[in-house]
């Protein structure tokens, strides 16, 4: 591994790519210590260090600062992180299924890949500017007095152009870079935070004789459950991420001239989880709402009173026994509707059959795209519920009784944050490792099986 990581500063290419690839992750990080003008940034701050992270606010805020790799607790430039753009990837990508247009320009591969991709830079832009200005005016109370509309104004040009800017980063990623650049972009905002949290425990650490029984401290039993979780999680991450059903296509024989082509046998990956972080990213989006709903229609003086907005509003509540169930719930049914979309076993079936290639046992053509629809619904399944299990491991290790865990803390044991890390890492060690082989150089795996000449 550590030959792998030298030979990378052996190779020009794949030196300047990575390189490039940080020094724009650099600029990135260095873009959120600019602040809007005209906003009190200290006032921001403190309030945002009094907000109890716990309650539904405080756990939506956590959520969307994560997905964009953006900081709702201060003004920044790049205070909407890249949500947009992703929002807008997301709208395009769904759209595509049910407008004929879109779906055409889908079939005409990289000539319509790149008319999708410009429709969805413009339409990043009326997204930036309508949650600019919902952010704008959730801190607008923390501006200097008298210059409230300069504050509005400037902050949400500013954070639209911030978020253009991030958007362009991440193109320039994508073409001299290594890695998916929005990804990345994600990817760092998400272990930026990582050293707080890592500090946070060790300043609340103590290795003396009864120590982790007390509320918010962390004895050496608890420190080895946190080191062995994060591990397990980790591990199981990469297995489910990695897994694959691989599904044997026979190549038909073909008589060409006084030679016989074809014959050959391979096999057709169907990724367990097929839809990556998605459907976690949608379940976890719409579970936000409910508790903000009712807790603000218990606020209402006509609806203050009502035992039956009580009750809900306490089964809705993160951690509740019917939220987590319909988490689960909801995190399986996206599965199979990201799966839905974006798998197609009639056009692989139909690509199959066009490159003389086919199931043993199968008749190319509908009984082919009926086998593949089978198996992916079947292994859809195991995806989806390893989804599920990963998504409510922050509350159970937060809720398990004499843990007394911070949230905070058990966020990076699971959910979507954990999930992009991997995925995204995965991505990155994999380019990197297929441009080593490539060029004759090991890769991070010495355990590779060699051919009969070796």
């Amino acid at each position: 591994m550590f030959n792998a990581a030298i030979n990378i500063f052996k190779i020009p290419d794949l030196r300047n790519k990575v390189l490039f690839t940080i020094a724009l992750l650099i600029i990135y990080r260095i873009g959120f210590h600019i602040p809007l003008p005209a906003i009190d940034q200290q006032r921001m701050i403190g309030a945002a260090q009094q907000r109890d992270q716990s309650s539904p606010v405080g756990r939506a805020m956590e959520h969307l600062q994560m997905l964009s790799g953006g900081n709702m607790g201060q003004s920044s430039l790049f205070g909407l992180g890249i949500m947009p753009y992703i929002t807008s990837s997301i709208i395009l990508m769904l759209l595509g299924e049910v407008m004929p247009a879109l779906k055409k320009l889908k079939e005409e591969g990289q000539t319509g890949y790149k008319k999708i991709q410009e429709y969805t830079r413009y339409l990043t832009v009326p997204i930036c500017l309508v949650q600019s200005m919902m952010f704008m005016k959730m801190i607008t109370p923390y501006s200097y007095p008298g210059l409230e509309k300069t504050a509005v104004i400037m902050g949400v040009i500013g954070m639209t152009a911030g978020t253009i800017f991030l958007m362009w980063l991440g193109e320039q990623i994508d073409e001299y870079g290594i890695g998916n650049g929005i990804s990345l972009l994600i990817m760092a905002g998400i272990i930026a935070r990582m050293p707080a949290t890592v500090y946070g425990v060790w300043k609340n650490t103590s290795f003396t004789v009864g120590a982790g029984t007390a509320g918010g401290t962390y004895g050496p039993a608890k420190i080895l459950f946190l080191i062995v979780a994060f591990v397990f999680v980790v591990a199981g991450a990469i297995l489910i991420t990695q897994g694959q059903r691989r599904i044997p296509i026979q190549q038909a024989k073909q008589m060409r001239g006084m030679r016989m082509y074809g014959g050959q046998r391979h096999y057709l990956p169907l990724r367990i989880n097929h839809g990556g972080v998605m459907p976690i990213i949608f379940a976890s989006s719409l579970m936000q709402f409910p508790p903000i709903v009712f807790g603000q229609l218990l606020s209402i003086e006509k609806f203050g009173n009502s035992a039956v907005l009580g009750n809900i509003y306490m089964a809705m509540q993160p951690g509740a026994y019917t939220y987590n169930l319909i988490y689960i719930i909801m995190i399986i049914l996206f599965a199979y509707f990201w799966t839905t979309v974006q798998f197609q076993p009639k056009e692989m079936a139909k690509n199959l059959r066009n490159t003389g290639s086919f199931i043993p046992g199968l008749r190319p053509g509908h009984r082919t795209a009926e086998y593949l629809e089978t198996v992916m619904a079947r292994i859809t399944f195991y995806g989806a519920a390893f989804l599920a299990v990963i998504a409510v491991v922050p509350t159970v290790i937060a809720q398990m009784p004499g843990l007394d865990i911070d949230w905070q803390v058990a966020s990076f044991f699971g959910g979507t944050g954990l999930l992009i890390v991997v995925s995204v890492s995965l991505d990155v060690v994999q380019r990197i490792e297929s441009n080593l082989i490539m060029r004759n150089y090991e890769g991070f795996s010495s355990s590779r099986i060699k051919g009969a000449r070796g």
